[in-house]
């Protein structure tokens, strides 16, 4: 059963959760205030590079978790862009487009501790040597479509470089954000988001009984938005900023909003679960384990996990069912299991970041109030120009590793 699977229940629960602390951040007034302060005070944001620098550089720093950096770069972008009269599809590009992306190359998270806790399966199978941490970080160095996904979103961002049905978005007042009152303190945002930083951290660290990169990710960030309301009431009907009865409508308003994203949630795990029950995956790799030169192997690789992670929705599951597969035929083959690995996490980042059941892709929309269906159209050109580079790299360095 589908809703058995605890990461499940608590993903769902996340994302609605999501909606009301997002309700709450909009209507406490610390964004507001953050805005106000950017664009009058300091002059920062002045133009659409500057406004969609911040949830870059936002998503750049927080890697923490790949939802997280999502909802916060949205929360504070939105606001920018808004202001700038920018498409909400150009926001949920940069917020989707340095989400997952960092959180699979800064792996002091969950993404680190489900990969190492697959490559440390392999090594106790016998099928690889070595230190399971020494392999992640050799592997993470070879996640090339991570690395050129960030280079192509930054550089679009500088040179406005608008391809494809990007050109046509158009700006669309945002039906929930309203900027009017610039007393309010910047702590009113700031604090709640340093607050979910740290802890995601702390809950990575009890649930991985002292050790972060063993902690569970669906389990951190769900008490990490549960703990997150708790402080957020206390901070804000404490300080006046908010009485009890609006700060209860907004988290229920909030909740309400994020529901239907729930669903969509819901619909994109089942269907996953049906592409993973056919064994899609092991089917794909059945086929390219026939025929393979060592020279293709890590291009093929990517391609493959970049399908599986599309078809799914998910790259965590891309991770574990094709670490498995790839592992053994690198071995097979005397070809770099760090860059077969590496191979793997790129192609579950870029299938993950053009498909439209993705949960980032979805909460990437949700948080910039874009359409979920305009958001993947406008990004995929973006998407398939960096899975080219990452795909032209593993061959490269196929040659020269085993050249």
């Amino acid at each position: 059963m589908l809703l058995s699977e605890a990461w499940i229940l608590k993903t769902l629960a996340f994302a609605i959760l999501v909606g009301s602390v997002m309700r709450l951040l909009e209507k406490g007034g610390g964004i507001e205030a953050f805005v106000h302060y950017m664009q009058e005070k300091k002059n920062f944001v002045t133009n659409e590079r500057s406004a969609l620098l911040v949830p870059y550089f936002i998503g750049i720093f927080i890697f923490i978790e790949s939802s997280i950096t999502s909802l916060i770069a949205g929360a504070v972008g939105k606001p920018l862009c808004q202001n700038q009269k920018i498409s909400s599809e150009k926001l949920a590009f940069v917020c989707d487009s340095t989400s997952a992306p960092v959180s699979s190359l800064i792996v002091l998270n969950g993404w680190g501790a489900l990969l190492l806790g697959l490559i440390t399966t392999q090594i106790e199978s016998g099928m690889i040597q070595g230190e399971g941490v020494k392999i992640l970080i050799d592997a993470v160095l070879y996640n090339f479509y991570a690395m050129s996904a960030l280079v192509v979103t930054f550089l679009s961002i500088w040179f406005s470089i608008e391809i494809g049905p990007m050109k046509k978005t158009k700006f669309m007042p945002s039906k929930n954000l309203i900027i009017h009152d610039t007393q309010k303190s910047m702590g009113l945002m700031l604090l709640p988001i340093f607050f979910m930083i740290g802890n995601v951290f702390l809950y990575l660290y009890l649930t991985g009984d002292g050790n972060i990169l063993k902690g569970s990710g669906s389990s951190s960030i769900f008490y990490t938005m549960v703990t997150t309301l708790v402080f957020m009431f206390l901070y804000y009907v404490g300080t006046k900023s908010m009485s009890v009865k609006s700060y209860s409508i907004n988290v229920i308003q909030g909740a309400k909003q994020l529901f239907s994203i729930a669903m969509i949630l819901l619909m994109a795990f089942a269907i996953g679960e049906v592409t993973s029950q056919l064994h899609t995956g092991l089917y794909l790799a059945s086929l390219a384990n026939e025929n393979v030169s060592v020279y293709f192997l890590a291009s093929l690789i990517f391609v493959l996990s970049g399908i599986i992670a599309f078809s799914t929705g998910t790259s965590w599951g891309t991770f574990s069912i094709m670490i498995p597969v790839a592992v053994p035929m690198a071995a097979s083959l005397d070809v770099d299991v760090a860059l077969a690995i590496g191979a793997v996490i790129s192609g579950g980042v870029f299938g993950d970041h053009c498909s439209p059941i993705s949960d980032t892709t979805i909460i990437s929309s949700m948080a910039s109030e874009c359409d979920v269906v305009s958001h993947v159209k406008t990004q995929l050109p973006y998407a398939l120009i960096s899975g080219m580079v990452a795909f032209l790299l593993f061959l490269v360095f196929s040659f020269l590793t085993h050249g």
